[in-house]
């Protein structure tokens, strides 16, 4: 039976984590001879007091483990992992490939943001934060989080603005 297991192909999984237990599981799984992967982005931090530069998680609650399938217990048996993603009822596995281009995105120069929010064109927004602070609009297309198609006011006019989405609030 071992010999299966052997030939068994390994395969990467995402597995979801307590709320702010991703580096905990991270070290966990590690501890265990568990292959993982918990991407991180390095961001400034204000605080009252002071500005510093902290490795936060690039997809909260997430980490990624690198398992032959019956590894899968051990990995829900360690502290600060709740339970794996599932898709049409089987535990969800991701192809190599995308773990390496999230590597390589990390890696890259390249300014991006990560966003859960689905921004759909004709929604009306307003900018919560920056120069065009309190500047009402409606999406008329959605590139990127980094570049939305405004129109913006009453004017009627298309202009392209850069502002990342985390800067825009819907409006009810």
């Amino acid at each position: 039976m071992a010999d299966i297991r052997d030939k068994e192909r390994k395969q990467w999984y995402p597995v979801y984590t307590h709320s702010r237990s991703e580096k905990k599981a991270y070290q966990e799984l590690l501890n265990k001879d568990i292959e993982a992967y918990l991407p991180l982005r390095r961001q400034m931090k204000q605080w009252s007091d002071r500005k510093k530069w902290v490795e936060e998680p690039l997809i909260k609650s997430y980490v990624f483990v690198h398992i032959h399938q019956h590894q899968q217990t051990e990995v829900l048996m360690t502290s600060g992992v709740a339970r794996f993603l599932y898709f049409s009822g089987k535990i969800a596995s991701m192809p190599d490939r995308q773990i390496e281009e999230l590597k390589l995105v990390l890696a890259s120069a390249y300014e991006f943001e990560i966003t859960e929010d689905e921004l759909l064109p004709g929604e009306k927004i307003i900018i919560k934060a920056g120069s065009l602070k309190g500047m009402h609009g409606e999406i008329i297309k959605y590139h990127s989080q980094k570049q939305l198609l405004l129109r913006l006011g009453d004017i009627k006019y298309n202009i392209i603005v850069h502002v990342p989405a985390s800067l825009i609030e819907r409006l009810q």
